[in-house]
């Protein structure tokens, strides 16, 4: 429990990337060296930049505390790198969370078949009834269903793996404690009674917007494959489709009609060579052999719901099942009153919400060398207005005003 403060000083230490936690537990391996260290110390961080290193002066174990009371009075448990359950698979991915929140029971992830199950939240009732199929299959054959509680393709791939009897796993975009969408709040209650609700975020943390592409590294990362059931051109699903791929995962894709703009995405990586996804055992047989303990093909197909459950809806009432994510903040760079310089102001504007961009690609379209690229994006990051979407690549988490 001593050491357990130094872990969430660090992880909750604010405007401090992911990734600068990281770089400094590999410099000082331990949370507790790094608080006790000086800021000459953190200066020798490689990649450390020194405005990044003047927030570890703040020595203050008050956050720290306050979070562990509120884990303790919620009965969260608090899983760091260094435990035993932290899953291999998750901590050999790029950006692997310093340490995660929970509600539930933490299953030993690296022996279990888990599946990351992904769409829109636009969902339409056939997307909403394939990701149910699909969940309630892959739990009834013995796999863990991971997504990420959101409206429409997540909830229902939940729902049909809890139909099951199976195991799921919830990543959230807020604290494990913050029910959202609060329309889910039967669903995340269930989830935490028989599976487990995971984040990165403290308790009560907000899900705010920027939050979710975020998260979705940790959902592909708890998982062996991602299964993409619908995603229109620009969607979230995709990028946690592409961040699956970044870390080694298989993923999958559910076809759908020719002319379906929610399929347009699905669609795109079978043509770019992700296996189509029929049922649930196409997915698992390319796991079976790995895991002959676990998987075994069951016949059962998902029952029709009964009269009268949650679930009885009409398909018009189906197809709406979505909710604005949060909004994302606007940026004035007319105004600029937030003192952007040239460099920051130029890639902020080449920057995209949804698609991360490479760096060098950033460089090209700014006409700006990568190390003034490299050093203006990290003080993006810092004060919010980018964030790193796997191996040097960044989205803007702001809308731009212009005029």
């Amino acid at each position: 429990m001593a050491a357990l403060k130094y872990w969430v000083w660090l992880a909750s230490m604010p405007a401090l990337t992911n990734r600068s936690k990281l770089l400094l537990l590999e410099h000082f391996t331990s949370p507790e060296s790094i608080f006790y260290a000086d800021e000459e110390a953190y200066w020798q961080v490689e990649g450390l930049h020194k405005t990044q290193a003047a927030l570890l002066t703040d020595k203050s174990l008050e956050r720290a505390g306050r979070i562990l009371n509120d884990c303790a009075r919620k009965e969260l448990f608090v899983l760091t790198m260094d435990d035993a359950t932290y899953p291999a698979r998750l901590r050999n991915i790029y950006d692997p969370p310093v340490l995660l929140y929970g509600k539930g029971s933490m299953p030993l992830f690296d022996d279990e078949a888990a599946i990351a199950v992904v769409g829109t939240r636009k969902c339409t009732p056939y997307g909403i009834n394939a990701a149910e199929q699909l969940g309630y299959e892959m739990a009834k054959s013995g796999a863990v269903v991971v997504s990420g509680l959101a409206k429409g393709i997540d909830a229902a791939a939940h729902r049909g793996a809890l139909r099951a009897g199976g195991f799921t796993a919830a990543v959230l975009g807020g604290g494990v404690d913050v029910v959202y969408p609060a329309e889910n709040r039967r669903l995340y209650e269930d989830i935490a009674a028989t599976g487990v609700l995971l984040s990165e975020y403290p308790p009560a943390a907000e899900p705010e917007a920027w939050h979710f592409p975020v998260r979705n590294r940790i959902i592909s990362g708890l998982s062996l494959a991602a299964v993409v059931v619908e995603a229109p051109e620009k969607s979230g699903a995709l990028i946690t489709a592409n961040t699956a791929l970044e870390q080694g995962r298989e993923v999958f894709a559910v076809p759908g009609p020719i002319n379906a703009p929610n399929s347009v995405g699905c669609h795109q990586l079978i043509r770019e060579g992700a296996g189509l996804a029929g049922c649930g055992w196409d997915v698992l047989s390319e796991y079976k052999n790995r895991f002959p303990h676990r998987l075994k093909k069951s016949g059962e197909e998902l029952p029709p719901m009964p009269e009268g459950s949650e679930k009885k809806m009409k398909p018009a009432a189906a197809a709406e099942e979505t909710a604005k994510t949060p909004t994302l903040p606007v940026l004035d760079i007319a105004r600029n009153e937030e003192g952007l310089t040239d460099d920051q102001l130029r890639i902020i504007q080449v920057l995209t919400t949804d698609k991360p961009l490479l760096t060098d690609d950033v460089a090209e379209m700014t006409g700006l060398p990568v190390r003034r690229v490299l050093s203006a994006l990290t003080v993006l990051e810092i004060d919010g207005f980018a964030c790193e979407q796997g191996a040097r690549c960044f989205v803007r988490t702001v809308e731009i005003k212009k005029e």
